[in-house]
């Protein structure tokens, strides 16, 4: 990994950055220069997290659900550092699975759906106000190959990721003329610790839907998120990029 400094002197918020993807990308973003808080309901995390960033990085407990709570954080942190550059949206939960619809209870369904869509509603309506007053911002939401193709015993996560990537479309040409660009990132499988520990089958069928045959990367997710939200990706706004292996090629 290089780096390259893209981001120096950039402030940015990772919601669900205490582990798998949206550590990879903090840890990314941090190694290129930017400043970042980590927004996540992990606060047991917090303490190894900050020794290994260091000074001047931020880690809040934060309810990406609650609208006051993501308000009051947004506030705090524009507060101390004058603004928000980056807001990365990877805070997501998978629910039940492995059961067709009428299986699911109603309230698992809408367990998915707050934390995946409405906690990037919430964090991207919190920062969007002082990204276009400042004429400048990046926003990414982590949303999944689930949103784009549907995974059959995933009803709430297929559901709650297509929903983000309509989301996305609409908010990117709202703000197409402010500075800000909002996107959307949709991998297919990622190979985390929660991928590792699953069982060998589950995890071949769903590699054999990839045309690469393999799990896409921490690194590589961290690499392409980055790219996203840097300033070379400025004539990109509401659109879902690919990081599939080749499973979706739309």
């Amino acid at each position: 990994m290089n780096n390259y400094g893209r981001f120096e002197n950039q402030k940015a918020i990772i919601t669900g950055g205490t582990s798998g993807i949206g550590l990879a990308i903090a840890r990314r973003l941090r190694a290129e220069g930017a400043t970042v808080a980590v927004f996540d309901f992990a606060p047991r995390a917090f303490a190894a997290l900050g020794a290994e960033f260091g000074a001047g990085h931020r880690f809040l407990s934060v309810d990406v659900t609650d609208e006051p709570g993501v308000n009051a954080a947004v506030a705090g942190v524009v507060d101390r550092w004058g603004g928000v550059d980056v807001l990365v949206n990877s805070a997501g939960i998978t629910g039940v699975s492995a059961r067709k619809t009428h299986e699911i209870t109603f309230e698992d369904f809408q367990r998915v759906i707050r934390v995946n869509l409405f906690g990037s509603f919430l964090t991207s309506k919190a920062v969007l106000p002082g990204m276009v007053a400042r004429g400048y911002g990046r926003i990414l939401h982590i949303a999944s190959i689930a949103g784009k193709d549907g995974n059959a015993g995933m009803v709430s996560y297929s559901s709650s990721k297509a929903a983000v990537i309509g989301m996305t479309k609409s908010q990117g040409k709202e703000y197409a003329e402010s500075g800000v660009t909002i996107n959307a990132l949709a991998p297919a499988v990622i190979q985390t610790p929660l991928v590792d520990a699953m069982p060998a089958e589950q995890v071949k069928a769903n590699t054999d839907k990839i045309p690469m045959k393999r799990c896409g990367t921490l690194d590589e997710i961290a690499a392409m998120a980055c790219f996203i939200v840097s300033p070379e990706t400025s004539f990109t706004t509401g659109f879902t990029f690919d990081l599939s292996g080749g499973r979706a090629v739309y």
